[in-house]
């Protein structure tokens, strides 16, 4: 009886150590900290070069490394926990896996003190608390007190913001102290998630991934309500390709009429026909007549894939409803601020999120699709692509392509995005780098489990 007492007080202060150390899962160096302060955290430089990488066990049992490594301007002691990786071996008798042992300096539950190599002051204090390690907390000193960032792809949530607590305490403070002590000036709910309320986002990117295959590109193409291939500029039909093509099980879309099928795929099932051409084309930006882009307006069609995913996006909204929305009173319209500032290569600089009509910049898109898929569970987005076309004098800018996004989380908590144009797939880095200097327009649509493209 004795020893079932004694077993039982044991597991529960393992479990209140469990709690302590990974309310994320993250692996906490708190405790080890406490003692590194003299040895590392505030040893000279000179000093520090005369160490190597020493090895510690926290209360559960989780090792890290403590080392030194050296930059141009700064130094930085880090305390990363141990992983495991497998590798490939070659030897005399062949190729061989093994595992081995890695120390990260960016993996969660890293933590770095970040030093001025000319005087060895304190610059930064750093942890990483996600899969994605472009995406920390950091705390610098003010005074006495500390002042903290939330940084996600090189893009800041919150910058320089006043913790009104002393600096000296982030050194050993455990990650549920730093959730804890920062709740209420850092915005969350911008980074954590919850893997299962992806479902629905993931099997429709299954359901789209396996109909690609029977997807061609066609010029100005899409389904109309009877599912008859016709021209999205005038509504008449493609006879040269249905005569050619017909029966050999093929879909002819164009940038906007791949859209209008993932569209298509949410209406059906619940309004029994896909959605009508014209509400698609109905203009939804207003610009002077006289003004130069009223000018040009009359020779481009300048916001064409603006108005498209618009009223696609308020469409699907007014059937999942029962009720008819426009875009300017459907909310579909994503334009948040949630970036002030961002790290480029010549420092950090402020920066305007979303403009009026043209969206979001090509650099801040990752990031913004992040904190959606954070704060918008289980929703997927249309985009419109302004591109500038340079063969004429003066340039003009133009929405002229469209595309769609799925942002989730996988179950480890990492972010993905999947993203469809044009009937193909492509990460999002590669779209990205297909369309650098360009603004991306987003509107929301909720993902559905009921989803059937034709």
């Amino acid at each position: 009886m004795k020893k079932s007492l004694i077993f039982a007080f044991l597991l529960l202060c393992s479990s209140f150590l469990f709690a302590a150390y990974n309310s994320l899962g993250i692996p906490d160096s708190a405790e080890i900290r406490q003692g590194l302060l003299e040895s590392w955290f505030h040893s000279p430089i000179e000093s520090l070069r005369a160490k190597v990488p020493e090895i510690y066990t926290n209360d559960i049992g989780q090792k890290f490394q403590v080392r030194m490594e050296e930059g141009e301007s700064t130094f930085n002691i880090f305390v990363s926990p141990q992983n495991k990786i497998k590798v490939d071996v070659y030897t005399d008798s062949g190729v061989k896996e093994e595992e081995q042992y890695v120390y990260p300096g960016d993996a969660q539950g890293s933590f770095v003190v970040i030093r001025d190599k000319t005087n060895g002051k304190t610059l930064r204090v750093r942890y990483y608390f996600l899969k994605n390690s472009e995406i920390y907390i950091q705390f610098s000193p003010y005074g006495k007190l500390a002042l903290t960032d939330l940084i996600i792809f090189g893009n800041y949530a919150a910058r320089g913001v006043s913790t009104g607590i002393p600096f000296d305490r982030y050194y050993t403070s455990s990650f549920q102290e730093v959730m804890k002590t920062t709740k209420n000036v850092l915005p969350w709910n911008y980074v954590l998630s919850n893997p299962d309320d992806y479902h629905s986002v993931k099997q429709m990117i299954a359901v789209i991934k396996e109909k690609l295959p029977e997807i061609l590109y066609a010029e100005d193409a899409m389904y109309d309500e009877y599912n008859q291939l016709v021209q999205i500029s005038n509504g008449k039909s493609f006879d040269s390709i249905q005569e050619e093509n017909l029966g050999q099980g093929k879909l002819f879309l164009s940038s906007a009429g791949f859209v209008k099928w993932i569209a298509d795929g949410l209406v059906e099932p619940i309004a029994g026909s896909p959605l009508k051409r014209t509400p698609l084309i109905k203009e939804t930006v207003k610009v002077k007549d006289t003004g130069y882009q009223g000018i040009l307006s009359q020779k481009y069609s300048l916001f064409f894939a603006l108005d498209w995913i618009r009223n696609l996006a308020s469409a699907v909204i007014s059937v999942y409803s029962g009720q008819t929305y426009l875009f300017d009173n459907s909310g579909v319209d994503v334009n948040i601020n949630p970036f002030a500032s961002a790290i480029t290569d010549s420092g950090v600089e402020n920066i305007v999120t979303f403009i009026e009509n043209s969206g979001y910049r090509i650099e801040v898109l990752k990031s913004l699709l992040y904190v959606l898929a954070a704060t918008e569970p289980g929703t997927f987005y249309f985009g419109a692509i302004r591109g500038t076309d340079r063969t004429v004098k003066p340039e003009v800018m133009a929405f002229n392509e469209c595309v769609a996004f799925f942002p989730y989380f996988l179950n480890d908590g990492a972010f993905d995005c999947a993203v469809f144009m044009n009937g193909r797939q492509m990460t999002l880095e590669n779209f990205c780098m297909y369309y650098p200097e360009t603004f991306v327009y987003l509107t929301r649509v909720k993902s559905s489990e009921n989803f059937f493209p034709q």
